[in-house]
């Protein structure tokens, strides 16, 4: 229901989707898995991958036990198993004619706002480019991922970095129940939760596997961050076979609705910077640009006060010295200082280097 109107979707695939107790590969199903995602894009989806799996496949390329591993040990195997785990995926996925890339990344890269803006931009450009980005946690330096299982949390905020419309966790249940449905016969499906209580949380239990490390807390918490991004959320079962298709089929799964939507999560966030890092003084034309719903160009910028980097938090202010607009810099303030003024096409020759044409993307601005 919801995936058919979604235009970016986010899908998380657990380790325990990938290999089975008995170690082996789980081939025809990522098969047919490809075929889903073959599905989406004809539809004009944009997708993203999040896929655990490197420790697990590690652990079988070198004929061990997950349980056993140290932590340094965890971080050699998961080096080992990124290399087989792409792979896996390139193998696969070059049968349904789908072209993938692989962005590594830690949490930290997902709370820093300047990684934050670069990982957006690149999967912008590998969407132009026909790419499903694949999407791994860096298991060889990422501790807390190896430590805490966090890849759920890890999808969400890619989710909500590349402004997704849906993120989809696929797990070895079929959503969240009233209790835990390998012990209690009588549990109940919840299909639809707008509000994450106390007795939501209460019902939350952890899954037991011995490849993977999340359990339904940590869906739980991405839940959250979904909800107050503006992106519907779902845990599905993706041990079936074509488990998107099951979704749009049958909606057999937990959803969780947003609090707000993505636009108004978006302009919370860059509103309610406390400090912004400078400002630009822009000329009577820009702001009638901005007023129009288009981007800020150097041409209309007249003055710039502060020290501030790309990705920043920056104010927009009027030729009267009032607020206007505030958004996050495409450009650090030294480099403004070089170009404003000028056309977008002089940018490369006054930089040295070929950049974006927005100083602040229209997507990344709100007008006050």
């Amino acid at each position: 229901m919801y995936l058919k109107e979604s235009k970016i979707i986010v899908i998380k695939i657990g380790s325990s989707l990938l290999i089975d107790d008995k170690k082996k590969i789980r081939k025809k199903w990522l098969t047919e898995f490809s075929k889903d995602i073959q599905g989406l894009i004809k539809q004009n989806k944009k997708v993203i991958i999040v896929s655990s799996g490197a420790i697990a496949m590690g652990c079988k390329k070198l004929n061990l036990s997950k349980k056993n591993l140290k932590l340094d040990k965890s971080q050699a195997v998961a080096s080992v198993g990124q290399i087989e785990l792409m792979n896996l995926f390139s193998e696969t996925f070059i049968k349904s004619k789908i072209n993938i890339s692989q962005i590594l990344l830690t949490l930290e890269d997902t709370e820093q706002r300047r990684r934050a803006l670069n990982a957006k931009r690149t999967f912008d450009n590998l969407f132009k480019l026909g790419f499903v980005p694949i999407v791994n946690e860096n298991d060889s330096i990422a501790t807390s991922e190896i430590k805490y299982g966090d890849n759920d949390r890890l999808a969400s905020r890619v989710a909500q970095i590349s402004g997704a419309d849906s993120l989809i966790l696929l797990s070895d249940v079929n959503g969240l129940y009233t209790q835990n449905p390998k012990i209690y016969k009588n549990a109940k499906l919840l299909r639809e939760i707008k509000n994450i209580d106390k007795n939501i949380e209460k019902i939350a239990t952890k899954s037991i596997s011995e490849h993977g490390t999340g359990g339904m807390k940590t869906k739980i918490d991405a839940a959250k961050i979904c909800q107050l991004s503006g992106c519907k959320m779902a845990i599905a079962n993706g041990l079936l076979i074509r488990p998107i298709k099951k979704i749009i089929d049958q909606n057999n799964c937990t959803w969780f609705l947003p609090k707000i939507s993505k636009l108004d999560a978006r302009k919370k966030w860059i509103i309610s910077s406390i400090s912004p890092k400078g400002e630009l003084v822009i000329d009577d034309g820009a702001k009638q640009a901005l007023s129009n719903g288009k981007s800020l160009l150097a041409a209309g910028i007249t003055k710039v006060s502060g020290k501030f980097q790309k990705g920043d938090h920056i104010k927009i202010l009027d030729k009267q010295n009032s607020e206007c607009a505030r958004g996050l810099s495409s450009f650090s303030s030294d480099e403004i200082l070089k170009i404003m003024g000028q056309h977008s096409r002089e940018i490369e020759k006054l930089l040295g280097y070929v950049a974006k044409s927005e100083v602040i993307h229209k997507d990344d601005m709100v007008e006050l």
